[in-house]
C-alpha cells in the first residue's frame, strides 16, 4: 500500500517541481533578457541547427543524383535531374548475394532489439546500485566506470578478439552481443539521472512497508527514469545497427545489413549514388527511434543535472 502511495506522490511531487521550474525559468528569461536579446538568440539556434542538417539533406540529394552529374568537379550541393536509378539499382546489386537479403534484415533487426533491451536494463540495475543502495565501495565502482568511459573501441579491439578466442564465441551473435552490454556510458548517464530526479524520502517509505530492492527498482525506480531509459535506446539502438564486427564474423548467414552495404559503398565512384542510396536506407531506423523517443530524451537531457 506505501509504495503505490509513494507512487502517487511521486507523480504529485514531479509535477510540482516541473512546474515551479518551468515558472522559474520563464521569469529568468522575462527578466534577464531583452527581446532583440532573444531574437538573436533564436537565429543563433536556426542557424546551428541548419547547420547540423546539412549533411544529411547533401545526402539525400545525391542519392538521387544521376552519374553525370556526380563526376562534375567541384561537387554541387543540389540536384538539376533528380532520378530514381539509384535506388532501382540495388535490387540488381544485391540479386546476386548468396544469403537472401531477409536474412540479413533479421539479424540486423534481432541483434539490434536484444542488445538495447539487456542495454537499457543492465545499465538501469547498476545505476540503482550505485546510487540508492547502501553497498560498501559503491563510489570506488563509480570511479572505475568514469575511468572506463576512458578506454576507445580501439584500444579494446585486442582484448576482445583474445576473449572471444578463447571462450569460443567468434561466428556467433555474441559477438555483436556482448561488448555493447558493458558499456559504461549508459551506467554514467542513468546514475547522474536518478540522483537528481529519484528522492530518497521515496524509497524509504516504500523499504518501510517491507518492499525490497527488486520490487523499488521494478515498481518505483523504473517508470520514474522512463526518460533516460528511452533516451539509452536511442543511443543504443545508433551504435548496435551500424555495427561491423571486423575480423569476428565469417559466417556469411550472421552478418549483418551494413556488411552487406559496405559492400555496395566500395564498389567506387560509379556506385557513388548507389552508396549514397544505401545510406539513406540505413538511416531510416535510427530516425524513427529518435522520432518514438524524442521527447523522452529531451526530458532527460534537461533533468540530468538537477540534483535533490
Amino acid at each position: 500500500m506505501a509504495v503505490i502511495i509513494a507512487e502517487k506522490k511521486t507523480g504529485r511531487f514531479l509535477h510540482r517541481i516541473s512546474g515551479r521550474r518551468s515558472r522559474g525559468l520563464s521569469q529568468s528569461r522575462r527578466y534577464t533578457r531583452s527581446k532583440v536579446g532573444n531574437f538573436f538568440y533564436v537565429c543563433f539556434l536556426i542557424l546551428l541547427g541548419l547547420f547540423s542538417v546539412v549533411p544529411l539533406v547533401y545526402c539525400v540529394l545525391t542519392s538521387f543524383k544521376p552519374l553525370d552529374e556526380l563526376m562534375i568537379f567541384p561537387p554541387r550541393f543540389s540536384v538539376s535531374r533528380p532520378t530514381m536509378q539509384n535506388y532501382l539499382a540495388l535490387p540488381g546489386l544485391l540479386s546476386n548475394l548468396r544469403i537472401p537479403l531477409s536474412r540479413y534484415i533479421f539479424n540486423s533487426l534481432f541483434i539490434s532489439a536484444v542488445t538495447t533491451i539487456l542495454y537499457v536494463l543492465i545499465s538501469s540495475m547498476a545505476a540503482f546500485v550505485l546510487s540508492k543502495s547502501h553497498v560498501r565501495g559503491k563510489k570506488v565502482m563509480f570511479l572505475a566506470v568514469q575511468y572506463a568511459l576512458l578506454f576507445t573501441p580501439f584500444t579494446l579491439a585486442i582484448p576482445q578478439y583474445l576473449i572471444f578466442s578463447y571462450t569460443r564465441m567468434i561466428d556467433t551473435y555474441f559477438v555483436y552481443i556482448l561488448p555493447y552490454l558493458a558499456s559504461t556510458m549508459g551506467v554514467f548517464l542513468m546514475k547522474q539521472y536518478m540522483e537528481g530526479s529519484i528522492p530518497d524520502a521515496i524509497l524509504e517509505a516504500a523499504r518501510i512497508d517491507g518492499a525490497g530492492y527488486f520490487r523499488m527498482f521494478w515498481s518505483i525506480v523504473l517508470p520514474m527514469v522512463k526518460p533516460c531509459c528511452m533516451t539509452l535506446m536511442l543511443f543504443g539502438f545508433r551504435d548496435v545497427w551500424s555495427a561491423l564486427p571486423n575480423g569476428t564474423i565469417f559466417n556469411e548467414s550472421l552478418k549483418t545489413l551494413p556488411a552487406v552495404m559496405s559492400q555496395i559503398t566500395a564498389g567506387g565512384i560509379a556506385r557513388s549514388g548507389s552508396a549514397m542510396a544505401v545510406t539513406v536506407i540505413m538511416m531510416i531506423p535510427p530516425i524513427l527511434v529518435y522520432l518514438v523517443s524524442q521527447s523522452n530524451v529531451l526530458e532527460s537531457m534537461n533533468s540530468a543535472g538537477i540534483k535533490e
